[in-house]
């Protein structure tokens, strides 16, 4: 504990861990012995409210399409998950330090103020602020229970795999990758496949779900790779699929396959030479450290995680924490302020040195100035599709090629982004929405089928907040089977409604890349091959530069 005295007032910061019983005693006690003006809780208007028993607010379906909502869920899902099972540890509910602050506050009837940022607001910022190797490490933890370098090349590994198999479809003959060998590989992966399944449902309740999973994907890679690939024997199969589906399952499964295998070969590398890795955080011996030592090891393990993150969670916080403060000290109140105790000493800084704290206007909103270049691709995608189908309207190609290349971009996107969300549990309306408006966010990389998806979701199903806690006590039961955890799993709006809006966005993804991959290509032989459909681009250029300079001159 400190204090920062001024002429107005001063101010007394309480550090607590949030999940410690004794820090529950300190913040009481401070109240209650220093009988300040104001009592300062690290909570914003949402988090009072639920504290004292009010309704969370819902997610409003207008915020789902401003983008990344769905994101900043998860990575508070994520944030939450861990503080409930240190809450677990320690048998305290988290937020019942806070909630004693507010409750004795009340009691000894002093004003409580709420001096946290908007945790939505905080939530916005510390995704955008995650540098790129940063979420490809989250998503490699969630995806493949790994994290670190590991995780970082197996996420990216599969995503490569997903842009790369459409590649080998188009120039895999080129490199002695042809029919043959896709006959082969597409061939294993339909075996695998059916060998996996088999295995299954076969084990049934003989074995534990991880048991039967990894016998499944062992078994059937087994199988498909020395059954389907080094001996062929898929000839019947693939025989009946035709050469089209031959072609798209086996260049997608071989481009995924060495997506993860090189992505997990460098990630292990990485590794082995330390490359990026989080350095080791001593174990800690709790019966040793103090609730703030705790806090701190932690604080400082995340930053060293995501520097970007810790940016959002801590350091600014901290700052507009501080601005809070200095503006109750200037109006001449004495202050219990109770924070967590990583934030305590970042703002105890700022209250000895107010000169040093950063615009307020710097700590809200979206921050800029560096180059968006996400955005700066998604709009050069967008003007590289539009630009293809102005020029061949502006050549001889004909309205009825364009008509039929719309109608199967269309269709083919439709299909896989409503197929994928109604196979994710979306309702036939939410669907269909997504499905319709599935070629268009293909063309514009800044819109996702997904949003629209959840959009009408969210018409029948209210998500908010709240639905986070019901997701980590089915993640506290450690030996309730796989099968039934993701059934009450997917009974949660919040979890329905990411799984959705996931699967519409994969599904328009999947169904843009084989389009180009393997449909483009049978309408261009219809215009003549790769030089035909070059000619007809170069035609409608010089036609368009016709009618524009007539139009100028």
């Amino acid at each position: 504990m400190s204090q920062e005295a001024t002429e107005e007032g001063r101010v007394r910061v309480v550090g607590t861990a949030h999940v410690s019983q004794e820090s529950i005693y300190e913040v009481e006690e401070a109240i209650e012995t220093e009988r300040p003006d104001v009592v300062a809780v690290e909570l914003d208007e949402g988090r009072y409210r639920q504290l004292n028993g009010g309704e969370p607010d819902d997610i409003e379906p207008s915020d789902l399409l401003s983008g990344n909502t769905v994101f900043q869920f998860i990575a508070y899902w994520m944030l939450s998950y861990v503080q409930a099972r240190l809450g677990e540890k320690f048998d305290v509910t988290p937020g019942a330090d806070m909630l004693a602050a507010v409750e004795t506050a009340e009691d000894l009837g002093i004003d409580v103020a709420l001096v946290d940022r908007d945790i939505n607001e905080t939530m916005r910022r510390f995704w955008t602020q995650m540098g790129v190797v940063e979420k490809f490490r989250m998503i490699g933890g969630l995806a493949f229970g790994v994290g670190d370098n590991q995780g970082v090349g197996l996420a990216a590994g599969a995503i490569v795999g997903i842009l790369l198999g459409p590649l080998v479809a188009i120039f895999g003959g080129s490199v002695g990758i042809g029919l043959p060998i896709l006959t082969r590989i597409a061939g294993g992966a339909i075996l695998a496949v059916a060998v996996a399944a088999g295995v299954w449902f076969a084990s049934g309740s003989m074995a534990a779900a991880e048991d039967r999973l990894l016998a499944a994907l062992g078994l059937g890679i087994a199988v498909g790779g020395i059954g389907g690939v080094a001996l062929g024997l898929t000839a019947p199969v693939t025989d009946l699929l035709g050469t089209f589906v031959v072609r798209v399952v086996g260049s997608m499964t071989l481009g995924v396959g060495v997506g993860l295998l090189v992505g997990g070969v460098l990630g292990q590398f990485a590794s082995s030479f330390g490359f990026g890795e989080v350095e080791d955080v001593e174990e800690l011996d709790m019966s040793e450290m103090t609730d703030t030592d705790v806090v701190s090891a932690m604080m400082e393990e995340f930053r060293q995680f995501s520097p970007g993150g810790a940016a959002a969670l801590i350091d600014e916080r901290d700052a507009f924490i501080a601005h809070k403060l200095v503006a109750l000290r200037q109006n001449g109140a004495n202050v219990v302020a109770v924070v967590g105790a990583g934030h305590r000493a970042g703002i105890e800084r700022y209250l000895e040195h107010p000169e040093e704290l950063p615009p307020m206007e710097s700590l809200t909103g979206t921050q800029g100035g560096r180059i968006p270049w996400a955005k700066v691709v998604g709009t050069g995608i967008s003007v590289v599709v539009v630009g293809f189908f102005v020029l061949l309207a502006l050549s001889s190609a004909g309205d009825d090629t364009l008509l039929r290349l719309f109608g199967a971009w269309f269709l083919v996107n439709g299909l896989f982004a409503a197929g994928l969300a109604k196979a994710a549990g979306a309702r036939w309306s939410s669907s269909l929405v997504g499905g319709a408006v599935a070629w268009m966010t293909s063309i514009n990389p800044f819109l996702a089928p997904g949003w629209f998806t959840g959009y009408v979701e969210l018409q029948y199903d209210p998500v908010n907040i709240s639905d986070i806690g019901t997701l980590n006590e089915l993640l506290a039961n450690e030996e309730k089977p796989i099968p039934d955890l993701l059934e009450e799993m997917f009974a949660v709006p919040l979890f329905r409604l990411i799984v959705v809006v996931a699967a519409t966005n994969i599904g328009s993804i999947v169904a843009s890349a084989l389009f180009v991959a393997y449909l483009l290509p049978l309408f261009a032989l219809d215009l003549g091959g790769a030089a035909g459909v070059t000619q007809l681009l170069f035609e409608g250029a010089q036609n368009g530069w016709e009618i524009l300079w007539s139009t100028i001159t």
